[in-house]
């Protein structure tokens, strides 16, 4: 079990954006995959991106309710999009 992102994220660094290695693809598009993957781990009825701020989104995905959902699989998964985890905002996000 993940109980840390940050620290699962760098040890996995190897795997961001490394879409091509995605088996199951939601849609061709990293971005959207990474979208549909977190609203069905972690659901919820608002925009997925809650802000954005030079050339970075942050996503509006309860953390801890992600972990609890996601497997290790998803969240490299989700790496493999671009996502990543903003320490500093506690919050999950990818650059545009």
């Amino acid at each position: 079990m993940v109980t840390d992102l940050y620290e699962f994220f760098e040890e996995h660094q190897d795997e961001f954006l490394k879409f091509d290695r995605v088996e199951n693809k939601l849609s061709l598009r990293p971005d959207l995959h990474a979208f549909l993957l977190l609203d069905k781990l972690s659901p919820g009825k608002r925009d997925m991106v809650s802000d954005a701020y030079h050339e970075e989104i942050y996503l509006d995905v309860g953390v801890e309710k992600l972990l609890e959902a996601a497997t290790e699989a998803e969240l490299i998964d989700l790496h493999r999009c671009g996502v990543h985890f903003f320490s500093e905002y506690d919050c999950l996000g990818m650059f545009v």
